[in-house]
């Protein structure tokens, strides 16, 4: 089943992201994030607290350029460490598709809040609800647009396959949203599997940020590649050690005056070079967030707290 037949809008003006309340290192994930780091210098309520300053300051700074910002507040009953990366677990699209997804760790499964789904139902043109988190009883799992990089005008999803993003879930993805795949492997330094494709790349509507060293197959690097010249994308090439600095995990988006932006975190813009940053900047003016504690003992940088909003809104 086919629900997008139209071409989709490249770029959202509206974003939801989670408030932290409970925000933390989280044990399980870190088993396959190589970005998490628990070095006990802060204590969990000082780890906490600053996520939460971090939060607030960046939705600040994106409204104050223009964006459409929707926050919708942690449960205090819900101990849910990562529910600032709510881009996992569900991804929206023009037509009126809601899609939810499988998640890894069983923790982060609690996330997945009817109340939000909901909110969206009473809010927006919701016409479908495509489900995909049974898969998790058979040990597969596919993390949103943490696993999928989505060109959705051009209906292309790339994706680095990983323990979080399942093969079989990406072609049944693929089928019932009409879109091609863009399928390759993506290792860190240590051999490790990058365990989310937006790490290490990130699409603008004629250009893309694009860690390419990390893919140890010379043909799946050219196959790629070669999808990108075809659909008119300038690549901006970034190493291994600019992804490590979240170089890769940026989000383009536009605000309300259609200007186009791009959301990286400071951490990430310090690791460019001045030609990069000049390159960028020829498509998109630069938004910053500083959030330095939430990469440290997350694991993930701003494009990981932003959940696009692609449904129209109900009069």
């Amino acid at each position: 089943m086919i629900f997008n037949i139209e071409v989709e809008p490249s770029l959202t003006t509206h974003l939801f992201m989670v408030r932290p309340l409970h925000f933390g290192f989280n044990e399980e994930t870190a088993l396959n994030n190589a970005f998490q780091v628990n070095d006990n210098t802060l204590s969990p309520k000082q780890i906490a607290a600053l996520a939460v300053k971090e939060f607030d300051d960046f939705v600040c700074v994106l409204r104050e350029n223009g964006l459409i910002i929707t926050v919708v507040e942690d449960k205090i009953s819900l101990k849910t460490t990562d529910s600032i990366f709510p881009n996992n677990w569900f991804s929206t699209h023009s037509d009126g598709t809601l899609v939810t997804y499988p998640m890894y760790s069983k923790n982060r499964r609690l996330e997945r809040r009817e109340d939000i789904i909901e909110g969206l139902k009473e809010n927006y043109h919701l016409f479908h609800h495509i489900h995909f988190e049974s898969a998790e009883n058979v040990g597969q799992y596919l993390e949103g647009t943490g696993s999928l990089i989505l060109d959705r005008a051009n209906k292309i999803a790339y994706a680095c396959r990983s323990i979080r993003t399942n093969d079989k879930l990406l072609v049944e993805w693929a089928d019932k949203m009409g879109y091609r795949l863009g399928v390759f492997n993506a290792k860190d330094e240590s051999g490790m599997d990058i365990y989310h494709t937006n790490v290490m790349m990130a699409l603008g509507e004629n250009f893309v940020i694009w860690g390419g060293d990390v893919l140890p197959d010379i043909n799946e690097k050219v196959a790629i590649e070669k999808l990108f010249f075809e659909t008119g994308k300038e690549i901006i090439p970034i190493s291994r050690t600019q992804i490590a600095k979240f170089a890769g995990n940026m989000l383009a988006v536009k605000n309300e005056k259609e200007e186009r932006l791009i959301i990286m975190s400071q951490t990430a813009y310090d690791s460019l070079s001045l030609e990069q940053i000049n390159q960028i900047e020829s498509f998109s003016k630069i938004i910053k967030g500083n959030i330095p504690v939430i990469e440290k003992y997350g694991g993930g940088s701003v494009r990981c707290m932003l959940a696009e909003i692609f449904l129209k809104p109900k009069a």
